[in-house]
C-alpha cells in the first residue's frame, strides 16, 4: 500500500527544466507543482485534497505546506465532472428558520463542520427546512445530485424527510440517534440517557427530592433519552406531574416553569432538556421572586455559550459539538465513499456551575 511518504524536495518550476518567466508567473499552479514543492507524487497529492485517505502524516503535512506555498486552488468543477460527484454536502437543518440563530447548539455544530469540510476541501451547503413545503423543495434538491450527502442536525421520528433520503439513496448522517432507523443511518451522538442519569444523580446528591424536569420534543433523541435517564435515575421518586413538555425554546421554558410551579408540590430543582430552556426557566423564577439554587435550582444540557454568562451560571451536561460535527462529516465522506454505516458515541461531561 503506498502511503505517500516524502521524496526528496524540489522547487515547482525545476519539473519545467529551467527558470521561471513572467508568463509561469501568471500560470495557475497545478497538482503537478504542489506534488513538485511537497516531494510526493500526484497521486498523494489527489488523495490529500480528497481527504487524505492511505496518506502519511509526514507527507499530509508536506502537502499542506505545497499548497500553501504554491497558492494551489482545486478545480472543483472538473473534479465533479470527472468524478460525477458535487463536492460538497448539505448542513440540513428541519426546524423553524430563527432556531438557527437563537439555539447557539446549531452554530458550533456549523463551524465543526465547516472546519472539517474546509481541510477536505469541500463544500458545505446550509439548509433550513421548518416548514412542509421547504422540506418538500430541500428534498427535490438534495436527491437531484446538488450534494453528494447530507448532515440531518435536528431529526424528528415524525418527519417523513429522513424515509424519502433513505428511499432515494442519498448517504445520510444524523446528529443524535436517528428514531425509527437505528439500524440504517449512520450518527454521531452522546450518550444521552447516561448524561441525563449523571445530571439527575448530581441533583440528588445535593439533597434535592422534589426534581422537576422540561422536556425536548418526545419524537427527537434529545427529548426521548433525555427524560429515559432522569426516569431511570429518579426510579420510584419519579413523579409525572413534575414534568413539563418544551420545544427547546427558551419560551418553551419559562411556560413549562410555570406549568411547574402551579404544580401540588413545587419541584425544589428542575432539570430541563437544553440549556435554553433552562435560561427561560430561571427567568420566570425570577419573576416569580424565587432564588437560584437556594429555592429552586436549575440544570441544563448542552453546555452553550451563554450557560456559563448566565445569572447564576448554569450546571449542565457539555457536549463536544464541533467534535460531533467533525465525525459525522468523517463519517458521511466514508459513507459517500462506500463505508459503512455505523454509530459513534462521544463522551458528554457534567459542568456544576452556581445554580445547581
Amino acid at each position: 500500500m503506498q502511503t505517500g511518504r516524502p521524496r526528496a524536495s524540489s522547487p515547482a518550476w525545476a519539473t519545467l527544466g529551467r527558470m521561471p518567466t513572467p508568463a509561469d508567473a501568471r500560470r495557475k499552479p497545478t497538482i503537478r507543482d504542489v506534488a513538485a514543492v511537497a516531494g510526493v507524487s500526484r497521486g498523494t497529492v489527489s488523495r490529500v485534497l480528497n481527504g487524505g485517505r492511505w496518506v502519511s502524516p509526514e507527507a499530509q503535512a508536506a502537502v499542506e505546506k505545497a499548497i500553501e506555498t504554491t497558492g494551489y486552488q482545486a478545480n472543483h468543477h472538473a473534479r465533479s465532472l470527472a468524478t460525477g460527484r458535487a463536492n460538497s454536502v448539505a448542513f440540513l437543518l428541519t426546524e423553524p428558520h430563527h432556531l438557527l440563530f437563537e439555539d447557539p447548539t446549531f452554530s458550533r455544530l456549523l463551524r465543526g463542520a465547516l472546519d472539517e469540510l474546509a481541510r477536505r476541501s469541500m463544500t458545505l451547503v446550509l439548509l433550513v427546512a421548518g416548514t412542509a413545503d421547504e422540506r418538500a423543495r430541500i428534498a427535490t434538491y438534495v436527491t437531484g445530485g446538488h450534494v453528494d450527502g447530507v448532515m440531518l442536525i435536528s431529526a424528528h421520528e415524525s418527519d417523513p424527510l429522513l424515509d424519502g433520503l433513505i428511499a432515494a439513496g442519498v448517504p445520510t448522517v444524523t446528529c443524535g440517534a436517528p428514531l425509527g432507523h437505528l439500524a440504517d443511518v449512520a450518527s454521531v451522538a452522546i450518550d444521552e440517557v447516561e448524561a441525563a442519569r449523571t445530571l439527575t444523580r448530581h441533583l440528588i446528591s445535593q439533597g434535592h427530592r422534589r426534581i422537576g424536569m422540561i422536556t425536548g420534543p418526545p419524537d427527537t433523541p434529545g427529548g426521548r433519552y433525555r427524560l429515559a435517564g432522569f426516569r431511570e435515575e429518579l426510579g420510584e421518586r419519579f413523579t409525572p406531574a413534575l414534568v413539563a413538555p418544551g420545544d427547546y425554546s427558551r419560551e418553551s421554558g419559562r411556560a413549562a416553569m410555570r406549568a411547574l410551579l402551579a404544580a401540588p408540590e413545587r419541584p425544589d430543582a428542575v432539570f430541563a432538556a437544553s440549556d435554553l430552556m433552562a435560561l427561560g426557566a430561571l427567568e420566570t423564577l425570577r419573576e416569580a421572586g424565587l432564588r437560584t439554587p437556594e429555592d429552586v435550582a436549575v440544570a441544563g444540557f448542552d453546555d452553550a455559550r451563554e450557560a456559563a454568562t448566565a445569572n447564576p451560571p448554569l450546571t449542565t451536561v457539555h457536549q463536544p459539538f464541533e467534535d460531533i460535527a467533525a465525525q459525522m462529516v468523517d463519517l458521511l465522506v466514508g459513507i459517500i465513499d462506500g463505508g459503512e454505516v455505523a454509530a459513534r458515541t462521544l463522551p458528554g461531561s457534567l459542568v456544576v456551575r452556581d445554580s445547581a
